[in-house]
């Protein structure tokens, strides 16, 4: 089956979905296959992707901290399910995937992941093989999914990661925390609270904290000292609560939600009534607003879908493009210096030719044209391989200069597409930037705008009309 074929069903699949789960993004799918045109016809992406499969569209919670800080805990005092195995050491070093499901509930291998492209791990066996040659096709080390009962569940995935120090020297688990921090709507950062002191979680703090700080989205970050019972005998959770902001301070963290908890199940007994009473009522607290935060989680993500269309065609309009545009003139400017020079030599070459040759222009021998006809080769010849070693220095100084990944990728497709030897080393713009491609971008950026105030409109109600409840769901439930 050609691979258009299969992006096409997965697109038609996701519409499926998302026609139940949140038909107001029906409207971004159809935004992004409308930017696949201009992507296909510029050569920002090859025919056979999409932008749309490239959107992780279900609503994710990643739980992220040492082996330790009871992040299968919380998990499983979420869910009301014991779905995760707990233990003062690390029990599992593989990622695990919970999503709902019916029936009992299942542990399936990491294939279930890697092989289904409506979950967020879709062929991360390649992304592993990349960082760790072989370890690819022993996805099922890495990964594994989860099925629970749990309503909770529904319409959103929880990813609990194995213990980070455990486990800090792994490449390929490395790169699937920075793929799980990418695509997560809300990140959940536990630290155990009987080691708070830096020394014991400082490769936590360096990747899980030093990375996020400077992020656009480093307000779905939320830190979580856990077990903090623990404190209880002696009576010291500010002692302890202020150690471990210290800690995080030092990583530059200077602002964010900090949470404190434990679990009441597993509680260390506290004899003290006062203070019990006191460490109960900031533990209610802590998770209450963390399980409403995780309960928002299908809110935060269409809004970051609709961000995400915006944010791609305004790239390709604002960034792909003029640095296209840019490394295209200096690729111009290095070809046409070069085929100066051929030129002349070229042409002090011919005059050679024909004064060898030593009579009339008319009575030149065919040995002498042959020649000429043989230097003419050479030089369209040394002219094809002079405008493909200049693409490709260009294409390595994009891939240098521009930082973002996926916007590099895109810059050297159309830039490749550009300069293939077909087209004329004098065009102004990029292949495919037309106006009827920037009248394309200009609608969906418009549409972005459109599906925002949509979601507004379901979600909130500033003028604080009396709102219809029959035709509100209603709206909800049928896309525009």
């Amino acid at each position: 089956m050609p691979e258009s074929t299969r992006v096409a069903e997965r697109i038609a699949r996701l519409k499926t979905h998302l026609q139940t789960e949140n038909p107001h993004l029906l409207d971004a799918v159809n935004g992004f296959t409308e930017l696949d045109k201009v992507a296909h016809a510029t050569g920002m992406l090859p025919a056979d992707q999409s932008f749309a499969t490239q959107v992780p569209w279900w609503p994710v919670i990643a739980l992220l901290g040492t082996y330790s800080a009871g992040k299968s805990t919380f998990i499983n005092s979420y869910l009301g399910q014991p779905v995760q195995s707990t233990g003062s050491q690390a029990v599992d070093d593989r990622f695990t995937v919970i999503c709902y499901g019916p029936g009992e509930s299942q542990v399936l291998p990491g294939i279930a992941l890697d092989a289904d492209p409506r979950f967020p791990f879709y062929q991360s066996s390649e992304d592993i093989e990349a960082v760790a040659q072989g370890e690819g096709r022993r996805v099922d080390a890495y990964l594994q999914l989860k099925t629970s009962q749990s309503e909770r569940l529904r319409g959103k995935l929880i990813i609990d990661s194995p213990g980070f120090d455990a486990d800090e020297q792994r490449t390929a688990t490395l790169r699937i925390t920075d793929h799980i921090i990418a695509l997560a709507d809300l990140v959940l950062v536990f630290f155990d609270a009987r080691h708070p002191e830096p020394g014991a979680m400082q490769d936590t703090l360096e990747h899980l904290v030093g990375r996020t700080i400077n992020r656009p989205d480093s307000s779905k970050f939320l830190y979580v000292l856990n077990q903090i019972d623990n404190a209880a005998r002696e009576d010291n959770l500010e002692e302890v609560f202020a150690a471990w902001q210290r800690a995080l301070a030092r990583q530059g963290l200077s602002a964010g939600r900090y949470f404190q908890i434990y679990d009441a199940a597993a509680a260390i007994d506290i004899k003290d009534p006062a203070i019990n009473s006191r460490f109960a009522a900031k533990r209610e607290a802590d998770i209450s607003t963390l399980h409403a935060r995780m309960e928002q989680v299908e809110i935060d993500r269409a809004y970051r879908v609709a961000a995400m269309l915006e944010e791609t065609a305004k790239g390709m309009q604002n960034t792909v493009i003029p640095a296209v545009e840019v490394a295209h003139a200096r690729w111009t400017k290095r070809v046409a210096s070069a085929d100066a020079v051929l030129l002349v030599i070229g042409v002090a070459l011919g005059w050679r030719v024909l004064a060898s040759a030593d009579t009339a222009v008319s009575e030149i021998g065919a040995g002498s044209f042959a020649l000429l006809g043989a230097l003419s080769a050479l030089l369209v010849f040394a002219h094809t391989r002079l405008r493909d070693f200049f693409a490709r220095w260009e294409s390595r100084t994009l891939r240098k200069t521009i930082t973002d990944e996926a916007a590099a990728t895109m810059t050297v497709g159309a830039f490749s597409r550009t300069t293939r030897l077909r087209h004329s080393i004098w065009r102004k713009t990029p292949v495919g930037w037309t106006r009827a491609a920037k009248k394309r971008i200009d609608s969906v950026r418009s549409n972005a705008d459109a599906l925002v105030q949509r979601l507004n409109d379901t979600y909130t109600n500033p003028a604080g009309h009396a709102v219809d409840k029959a035709r509100s769901k209603e709206e909800t439930s049928t896309p525009s």
